[in-house]
């Protein structure tokens, strides 16, 4: 029986799915978020995506080519990768920015491993952690959404628009620092939801991932084990926050809408290359994602804590599956 049993690397799919059938399931799970994002930012969006996604194809090519590797574009994972990173950035980012991103997903974040299956991080979040750490200010600078303001100004302090519609992050991280009041935070559930908020591209519409992700869910793309695990943790951890201290933490339900959450809980997170293959394992990783995430957004200076909560649990993801090993095939368990 051993003998018919073909060993590949990542991704591991227990289905009659082919990698170009997921990445295609990804993107159009994404296409409402894309939609949404030019809705809200206009041109923005639509130069930040063809940049992110042309530089990741571009940059694979290239790879390939220099180690001569057969292409593996026909695969989707590139576009998948630009399209997650650009709508992970804020959307006045200057081109060439999302193209050095781009250039360093792929190429740092992915095909030095190996590429497709052999990568330990999520490329996406590499290539936003590098511009994270390398354009401090460009990745901190929001914008209006377009329906509010046509002139899509940038959102500062002294900004009218700014008081009410600021980053719902921003200002609960100044509701912690006794700064702000959370019931300011509060006000925009509604606006976070629909994506009248400013934000990252794919951050602003918290409707348009969860329909993506439901999309996901319903075609058995991934599993309910990382979502739910996520949002039970964060919840916990916001509830904590907010019983103790409603003055200075906002409530569960924010944080759930808020930043790159949903994103992270059915995009990111659930990759199937740097996530574990149990379901015992996912759902330990899950619990470390939501954990993690409020941790960094309550008690660290950095608003969000989606990029960096994924990127240190993909790195313990080879231990989970070490400790949550799966039946061997003709053998027993290890008790």
């Amino acid at each position: 029986m051993l003998s018919k049993i073909t060993v590949s690397h990542a991704p591991h799919i227990a289905k009659s799915y082919s990698t170009q059938s997921i990445m295609l399931d990804v993107i159009l799970a994404l296409c409402p978020a894309m939609l949404a994002g030019m809705w809200f930012f206009r041109h923005y969006a639509v130069v930040l995506l063809v940049a992110c996604i042309g530089s990741c194809m571009l940059t694979e090519w290239a790879c390939n080519w220099i180690r001569r590797k057969s292409n593996t574009l026909d695969d989707f994972s590139a576009i998948v990768t630009g399209i997650l990173l650009a709508m992970s950035l804020p959307p006045a980012l200057p081109f060439w920015a999302g193209i050095i991103g781009s250039v360093f997903a792929i190429a740092v974040g992915k095909m030095v491993f190996g590429g497709l299956g052999c990568n330990v991080f999520n490329p996406a979040m590499i290539g936003r952690a590098f511009l994270t750490a390398s354009f401090g200010t460009l990745m901190t600078t929001w914008t209006v959404p377009a329906p509010l303001d046509a002139q899509m100004p940038a959102l500062r302090p002294d900004s009218t628009v700014a008081v009410t519609q600021a980053t719902p992050l921003a200002w609960s991280k100044e509701a912690i620092k006794g700064k702000a009041e959370p019931s300011v935070v509060v006000a925009q559930r509604g606006d976070a939801f629909i994506g009248r908020v400013g934000g990252c591209l794919g951050e602003t519409s918290a409707l348009a991932m969860l329909i993506g992700g439901v999309y996901l869910l319903i075609r058995g793309t991934i599993s309910w084990h990382i979502p739910v695990s996520v949002l039970l943790a964060a919840t916990i951890c916001a509830a904590i926050g907010w019983l103790i201290n409603p003055d200075r933490f906002v409530s569960p339900e924010v944080h759930i809408l808020a930043g790159g959450m949903l994103m992270g809980v059915f995009f990111i997170a659930t990759d199937p290359v740097t996530a574990p293959l149990t379901g015992k394992g996912m759902l330990i990783f899950g619990m470390g994602v939501g954990a993690l995430t409020m941790l960094i957004r309550m008690v660290g200076e950095y608003p969000e804590g989606v990029m960096y909560a994924v990127l240190i649990m993909n790195a313990f993801t080879p231990l989970i599956d070490r400790f949550c090993k799966r039946i061997p095939a003709g053998g027993k368990g290890n008790g």
